[in-house]
């Protein structure tokens, strides 16, 4: 089997754009297809190597990503691999979205093709976690949405990610995620397992069908993602085991254990960790119970508070679970001291917000009531 990375979060693999301090490589100072210079490399993965690099045309820093080839392949495979590659990637230019990482270019050298992508001032959401720690849930699901987004807007396009994961996710500034390694990760092939029998991915978030030879789709990027916003709030994948053959395992026999703490993001992942594509959570339904468990739309300042000018702060994540009464106290407790004028003002736009929480509550509660008679 060709594994990119170890079934728990360590070593799956980094992403462009993490801000990792991994030296000079071999490879510093060469020119690609006469306009790339590579000038540090910021990460390793089992399907290719990530460089800083400065385009000597446009004179701006990007990402570029050598893809190699994985040992294991046959002869077919190893023939196909670079048009596949930037085929994929090609297909992936075509995605224009805030939670995708914008691909610009791609080269052929040397036989081999090379991926010019954006370069996100981040780190990955693996490198959050293990410096960090696990999040809580209210941050995960708003990093979620993010990421299922994106996933939906890749999928509208036709698509696939296949190698959705912690290191795959790019953490910038005010939690903003973005989604990387589109038209790289899905040089996998249309199907999981190759004429040799290989399966490429990081065992940890492969969907059940895929692991038993099915051909990738929608549905096992979401699993994917369930796998990844388990990870985010426990630190761990839902299957982690000490072997990738017990990884797969786990994941074909068992249940996902979901901790007490855990537990209001419970209804995602149990939709989305459904070993049965079929009944799996569709993306926008996902997209919807992260909004309303992570407390809506982030703001400018990642989406931790909502500070008026005449009151004190209310976390979104508290508005959505205190409920339209509390938060009518609270807003209504924020007006006071101000002229009349303005508390009206005040008054009827925080009504308006508190209006839009109620149905966003609703919609929530029509969600859950669908993902039950699904059933």
């Amino acid at each position: 089997m060709i594994l990119d990375g170890a079934p728990g979060l360590p070593g799956a693999g980094e992403s462009a754009g993490m801000g990792a301090d991994m030296g000079l490589g071999m490879g510093a100072g060469r020119v690609v297809a006469g306009r790339y210079r590579l000038l540090e490399e910021v990460g390793r993965g089992g399907m290719g190597v990530v460089w800083r690099a400065r385009d000597g045309v446009l004179d701006r820093e990007v990402a570029v990503k050598e893809v190699v080839v994985p040992p294991g392949l046959d002869e077919a495979g190893r023939e196909a691999l670079p048009r596949r590659a930037v085929r994929e990637a090609r297909s992936a230019a075509r995605l224009s979205h805030p939670g995708v990482v914008t691909v610009f270019d791609v080269v052929e050298e040397d036989g081999r093709p090379w991926v010019v992508m954006e370069l996100v001032q981040a780190r990955s959401l693996q490198e959050v976690i293990r410096r960090e720690g696990p999040l809580a849930p209210d941050r995960a699901a708003r990093i979620g949405r993010q990421v299922v987004a994106a996933l939906g807007a890749a999928h509208a396009a036709g698509i696939l990610h296949r190698d959705v994961k912690p290191g795959n996710v790019l953490i910038a500034r005010g939690d903003r995620a973005v989604l990387t390694d589109f038209g790289i990760a899905v040089i996998e092939g249309d199907a999981s397992l190759t004429q040799t029998g290989a399966l490429l991915g990081s065992p940890a978030y492969i969907a059940p069908e895929r692991v038993r030879g099915e051909p990738a789709q929608p549905a096992s990027d979401l699993w994917a993602l369930g796998a990844t916003l388990y990870a985010a709030v426990t630190g761990r994948p839902p299957f982690q085991r000490d072997d990738p053959a017990a990884v797969f395992g786990a994941v074909l026999t068992t249940e996902a254990t979901i901790p007490p703490y855990a537990d209001p993001l419970r209804p995602v992942l149990e939709g989305l960790l459904d070993k049965d594509p079929r009944r799996r959570l569709p993306a926008d339904v996902a997209e919807a119970l992260l909004l309303a468990l992570g407390g809506g739309e982030q703001g400018r300042d990642g989406g931790r508070a909502v500070t008026g000018d005449a009151g004190p702060a209310v976390t979104r994540a508290e508005a959505v679970v205190a409920g339209p009464t509390s938060v009518l106290e609270s807003v209504v407790e924020g007006t006071r001291g101000g002229g009349p004028e303005a508390g009206e003002e005040e008054v009827f736009w925080r009504i308006g917000g508190v209006l839009a929480y109620s149905g966003i509550a609703l919609l929530v509660l029509g969600v859950l009531l669908v993902v039950l008679s699904l059933r």
